[in-house]
Formats: structure tokens, sequence, C-alpha cells
């Protein structure tokens, strides 16, 4: 059974809930072996064996954790010429993107990014489902040339446990000078809220214009389903929320389980960013807005009346 490479999404070992859904696609299509890229192996190993990875290849030191983007795709390219892989599964964030297009390159193969599915094809090969043209249109797609260099959007597959052995494998590689280009001269840790990481969550409430500043109502609604909190562009450039936060085709994209639009028009610019949301919900006072065009479900009302009850009934069920 050939291998199916994937790249870990980590901080510091904790292993993000993109390589548990990445590890459950490898599965569909071969033998899953991680490759882990930075110091914390230890704290992830039983994270990376409980949902199937049979080998982890680990590379750590200065050269590849002191520099951008660089150094990974050389260290997945030597990976590919050594064990001729399925396919390489990569998270679709602005980092793995450049991973994914930087390896293609080096390794002369075709690349799908925003990929919402991946299955073994008939024959053989690798089958994608692909959002594209900021998820206006969904098509299938494969590769033709070389080894499948896949960029798979957060949320696409539930995670699903299978035991591996996450046996160390040996892998050497020599990071060349061009690689180191752009080094990493300061790393701040990202403050904590207590919520997920929006790219990642599985529910998401999102404001916009309608919030007129206060958010509270939103995030008390997002704190009482566990949910992230979004913005639209509108209240990111009004300084309401903070720019990491935006949801959109200059922002984040997003595509979890439940999406909630609270006080969103509903413009192009934001839909590119999450109507590939299983479950779109939208809360607005007028109801001629082009969200209502979008959503599964419609609320015409007052975030602040709407909201509130909403809140008040997810924590009576929970409670």
């Amino acid at each position: 059974m050939a291998e199916v490479l994937v790249l870990v999404d980590h901080v510091g070992g904790e292993v993000r809930k993109t390589t548990a859904e990445l590890l459950t696609i490898a599965r569909r299509l071969g033998e899953p072996s991680a490759v882990f890229i930075g110091d914390g192996l230890d704290a992830a190993r039983d994270t990376l064996a409980k949902f199937g990875a049979e080998k982890v290849y680990a590379v750590s030191g200065a050269d590849v954790t002191d520099y951008l983007v660089a150094p990974q795709a050389e260290v997945l390219a030597a990976l590919v010429e050594q064990t001729s892989p399925a396919a390489v599964l990569i998270p679709a964030n602005p980092a793995g993107k450049e991973v994914a297009a930087r390896l293609a390159i080096k390794t002369e193969s075709g690349l799908i990014t925003d990929a919402v599915d991946v299955q073994a094809g008939a024959d053989g090969g690798v089958q994608t489902t692909q959002s594209v043209f900021a998820g206006s249109y969904t098509v299938a797609a494969t590769v033709t040339k070389g080894t499948p260099i896949i960029a798979v959007k957060p949320n696409s597959a539930a995670p699903e446990e299978a035991a591996g052995a996450a046996a160390d494998a040996p892998v050497e590689v020599t990071i060349s000078e061009a690689a180191k280009a752009a080094r990493i001269v300061e790393a701040k840790e990202k403050q904590a809220t207590g919520r997920p990481e929006l790219t990642e969550a599985a529910i998401v409430v999102s404001g916009g214009r309608g919030t007129a500043g206060d958010f509270s109502k939103v995030e008390e609604f997002a704190d009482s389903l566990g949910a992230a909190v979004g913005a639209s562009r509108a209240a990111v450039d009004a300084g309401w929320y903070p720019h990491s936060h935006q949801v959109g085709q200059t922002g984040k994209q997003v595509s979890p389980q439940l999406y909630v639009a609270a006080g969103i028009s509903g413009a192009i610019q934001h839909r590119a960013g999450m109507q590939t949301s299983k479950t779109i919900v939208a809360v607005n006072k007028d109801e001629e807005a082009p969200i209502f065009e979008l959503v599964d479900f419609g609320v015409v009302g007052d975030l602040f009346t709407v909201l509130p009850q909403a809140t008040e009934k997810v924590n009576e069920a929970k409670g």
C-alpha cells in the first residue's frame, strides 16, 4: 500500500484538528505517514498515532524553524523523492498553500488547492472535489502529472480515530541556502480567547455592519455554542473587530458545519469566504438583504433582539 504524506499542522507540538482530518482522508488513499516539522514531536506523537499515522518523518532544528515556509517545501520534496507517495496532503491555510505551491514546482507535480473532498479514484488515482472562484463553483479535479499535491480546506472531513504505530522513520534532507532567504526575526504568541481558531471551528458566528460596533451579543451567542467569532470587512474596516477575524475574499475563508451571519448584508466579498459552509443561518433586519439568497435558514429581525433569545434557549438546552 502506497504511503500518503500528511504535513502536520501544529503549534509547539499541539496538533491542530486539521491534521486529524487529513490523516482520516489519507486512510482512504493509502497508508498515512505524518511529516512533523519543528519541535514538540513527543507531545504530538500520541495524537498522530490516535488518528492512524503509521510512520512519522520528523525534521527539526534551526534550519527549518528559523525561516518561513521554503524549508518545509524542501523537506517534503525530499520525502516525495524518497517514498514516491500516492499523494501529499497539506492544510489549505495561507502557509500551507505556499508550501504546496513550492512543492508542486520542485516535484513537477499537479497541484489542487481548496479541496473540500478527497477520495480514491476508480482508476487508482486521487479524485478531489474543489471549491473554486471564491467558492462560487464546485468542480471535480484530478492531478494528471507527478504526485498529487492537495491542499485541503478545514472541516472537509470528520476526524475518525484509527490506531497507528506512529513509528519514527528516517529522513535526511539538507536545506539549501536559497530556502533561508526569509528569516523569522520575532514571534509573538497569539493571545488566547478561549474560542476555537476561526478557520478550524465547526461553528462560526459573524457580525457585520448591523452590530453598529457592539459585538457583545455576537460573542455571547458564539460562546453559548462553543463557536469562533468572525466579522465582515465593513466591521473590521470600521475598527469594530480585529482584522484577524475578517471572513471574506480578502480575509479568512471558512467552511464550518454551521455559519451564523448576524447583521451582515451578504456582499460578494463576504460570501466568497463562507459560502462553502454546510449550514448557513442569517439574522438581518432587511428582508431584501442579499445574504438571504444563500442561507438555509433566515431570520428577519434585529440581531440585538434575536441573538439574546437564541443564546438563552441554547443555554437552557445545555443546562
